[in-house]
């Protein structure tokens, strides 16, 4: 067959699903924004992402998606014109109206729809957070003018996978039966228990599997991710373990919600409110890395600690699950569909800063208590999400199946 992908960071969630249906005999292309640098793992073709739309008020998100969804169309035409190419399947990420017009262009392809998460006012992140999130009238009529861009997405679709059970909850009832749920799989054989693993700070010190390892990982250090519930729950982790060591990566930029504003970032803001509690010798902000630094953390850490919204789960907690790390986790449902108390991590409510410090303390002090929970979380994923034995050959399945 010939399979066009559509993803503005390609190769985004197709980075293995690309390549293996190459494999297979296919003649696979990708179509992404001219602006990404990102190596692809297939030939490319770029659309010139639109100016940015002058809409204001509700139908701004939707007038922003369906522009760049005409860009796409637009370069999609051309390519059909050109050069005689029709694929028979068309497979695009939803969430940024890239797909919302190419049935016009192509109407004898299949399309497929990835469909990460639907928004909602009330129930999911919008309304979480009673710190950062007024629950007014205006900020839920803003939140469900979201949900335009991603409906007409999957109503144009004649298939949809999504990476997890709760995430494929998050669509209304009636549009759920078109969408599969498959995880875009975790690489069990790269990333795995190392009892040699190594971590190089940035002063030179070297932490070592084995050590008194608490990690953090997010993209971006915000609110989404706990990152503000985290660091009120560092100071009396690092008073009752003088040797404990903290490695916190993440960007100081924002992935989801509003910046701080005042010039500042959500790290120094979250720093500062508990510094004169902290030994900031031992806590070390590395910024974003590269893969094999953050793998390196997730195999030294003793303790994994993560949190999240109800919101799109983060593929770094499935990988500190396989690396055989002790998470300590957040309970909100996005977790609940990985992790259960006691049997393969631990779960803390989100908000209870008293309760995150005491067990990431006992995680901490007793590693040898936690190796039945390390040893259930790799199993998990091994199991259930690993890329080679259980996504990948689904996922070449569910794209086959449309030829």
């Amino acid at each position: 067959m010939k399979i066009l992908f559509v993803h503005q960071n390609f190769p985004g969630q197709f980075l293995h699903l690309a390549p293996a249906l190459v494999a297979r005999g296919h003649t696979v292309v990708a179509l992404t924004d001219e602006g990404n640098k990102r190596t692809s793992p297939v030939p490319v073709m770029r659309y010139r992402k639109p100016a940015a739309s002058a809409a204001e008020g509700l139908g701004r998100t939707y007038a922003e998606a369906a522009e760049r969804g005409a860009a796409v169309a637009r370069a999609a035409a051309q390519l059909r014109r050109d050069k005689g190419f029709v694929p028979d399947v068309v497979f695009g990420h939803g969430g940024w109206g890239e797909t919302l017009f190419l049935r016009e262009v192509w109407p004898e392809a299949r399309h497929l729809s990835y469909a990460e998460f639907y928004y909602a006012a009330r129930g999911l992140d919008a309304d979480f957070d009673p710190e950062f999130q007024a629950a007014d009238l205006g900020r839920r009529l803003r939140t469900s003018a979201r949900k335009a861009h991603l409906m007409m997405a999957l109503a144009e679709a004649d298939a949809a996978v999504a990476p997890t059970r709760w995430q494929a909850s998050t669509f209304p009832a009636p549009w759920r039966d078109r969408i599969s749920v498959i995880h875009d799989g975790i690489d069990t054989d790269r990333v795995r228990p190392d009892p040699a693993a190594r971590l190089v700070l940035p002063d030179g010190r070297v932490l070592a599997a084995g050590d008194e390892v608490l990690g953090f990982v997010n993209r971006n250090l915000e609110p989404y991710r706990g990152y503000h519930i985290f660091m009120r729950a560092l100071p009396a982790v690092l008073k009752a373990r003088p040797e404990a060591q903290v490695v916190i990566v993440g960007g100081d930029g924002v992935s989801y919600g509003p910046a701080p504003g005042g010039g500042r970032t959500w790290k120094q803001v979250f720093l500062d409110e508990v510094r004169e509690g902290l030994d900031l010798s031992r806590v070390h902000f590395l910024g974003q890395v590269p893969y094999a630094q953050f793998l390196s953390l997730l195999q030294v850490a003793r303790v994994h600690a993560y949190l999240t919204y109800p919101f799109v789960l983060s593929w770094s907690l499935m990988e500190a699950m396989s690396a055989g790390g002790l998470v300590v986790a957040s309970r909100t449902r996005p977790v609940e569909e990985m992790i259960r108390d006691g049997a393969n991590g631990r779960l803390v409510d989100f908000f209870d800063v008293a309760g995150w410090s005491a067990a990431l303390i006992e995680a901490l002090a007793d590693p040898a208590a936690g190796a039945v929970l390390r040893e259930a979380a790799r199993a998990t994923i091994v199991d259930g999400y690993d890329l080679r034995r259980h996504s990948l050959p689904r996922l070449v399945a569910f794209v086959e199946g449309q030829g």
